[in-house]
C-alpha cells in the first residue's frame, strides 16, 4: 500500500504547489493586493496584454464617456511598437503597471531573465510617457519563490485581481458580464484583457462592448471606479 499512498501524496503536493504558482489568491510567494475587504463599494478595472490598435483605443474612448479610469498592465514589447497609445494613457490618467517584456510564464524564468523582463519593460514605458511604473502583473498570474520580491525590490508591487472574466479568447459580452455578476462582492480588482500576448491586433471588441454595460450598471448599483493606486491608498477602508 506504500507505493499508492506516496503517489496520492505526490498528487497532493502537486495540485497544492499549482495552486501556489497560478492562484490569483494565494499569498505564499511573496504578499500581492488583490483587493479591498468585501462589501467595499469601489471596483478597479484592469487590462492586460496591452497597449493594442484598435481596441486600447476604443476602451479609452468608452471609459472617457463614463469618466472611469482604470489600470493597465502593459508588454514591453507593444510598448515600444506604440509608444503613442501609452501616453493617450498618460493624458486620460489611467495607471499602468508592468506585464514583463513578451508574457513569458515567470515560473520557469531565471533570476537574470527576470529581471530583464522587469527592466526593459519600465524603462520601455519610461521612454514612452516619462513615467517608470510601480506596479506589476505576473503574465497568467504565474510566480514562484523570488518574483514577488524581485519585483518589489525593483519598486513594483504585485498586483493580481480577485474577479476573472475569461475574455483572453473569443467570447462575448453577456458572458463576460455573467463572469463579473457571480463573482462581485464589493471591493474587486477586475482582470480584463485588451490586447493578447501571442500577436499586437487581438480581437478585444467583446471586451470594450462589456466594459461599457458594466460601468453603467455598477455606476447605478452605487459603486465607484477607481484605479489601483486609489485603491491602494484606502486598502482598509469601507464607506
Amino acid at each position: 500500500m506504500l507505493i499508492p499512498i506516496i503517489g496520492v501524496g505526490a498528487a497532493a503536493l502537486a495540485s497544492v504547489a499549482g495552486y501556489h504558482t497560478m492562484g490569483p489568491t494565494s499569498q505564499l510567494y511573496g504578499r500581492n493586493f488583490i483587493g479591498l475587504p468585501r462589501g467595499t463599494k469601489k471596483l478597479a478595472l484592469t487590462y492586460d496584454d496591452g497597449p493594442n490598435d484598435p481596441h486600447t483605443g476604443h476602451l479609452l474612448d468608452v471609459l472617457a464617456k463614463h469618466e472611469v479610469k482604470a489600470t493597465f498592465f502593459l508588454i514591453g514589447r507593444y510598448v515600444a511598437q506604440r509608444p503613442d497609445i501609452v501616453r493617450r494613457h498618460v493624458e486620460f490618467g489611467n495607471a499602468l503597471g508592468n506585464h514583463t517584456w513578451d508574457h513569458p510564464n515567470l515560473i520557469f524564468s531565471t533570476p537574470t531573465s527576470l529581471r530583464s523582463q522587469l527592466e526593459r519593460t519600465s524603462t520601455a514605458i519610461f521612454d514612452a510617457c516619462g513615467q517608470k511604473p510601480s506596479l506589476f502583473r505576473p503574465p497568467f498570474g504565474g510566480r514562484r519563490p523570488g518574483v514577488i520580491p524581485t519585483a518589489r525590490a525593483m519598486g513594483m508591487t504585485a498586483i493580481m485581481w480577485n474577479v476573472t472574466c475569461y475574455d483572453w479568447s473569443p467570447t462575448t459580452q453577456e458572458k463576460i458580464e455573467a463572469h463579473v455578476a457571480r463573482q462581485m462582492r464589493g471591493g474587486d480588482v477586475i482582470l480584463l484583457h485588451d490586447g493578447g500576448h501571442k500577436a499586437f491586433g487581438a480581437d478585444r471588441s467583446w471586451t470594450v462592448q462589456a466594459t461599457d454595460t458594466l460601468i453603467s450598471r455598477y455606476k447605478n448599483e452605487g459603486y465607484k471606479f477607481v484605479t489601483i493606486p486609489e485603491m491602494l491608498s484606502s486598502e482598509g477602508e469601507i464607506p
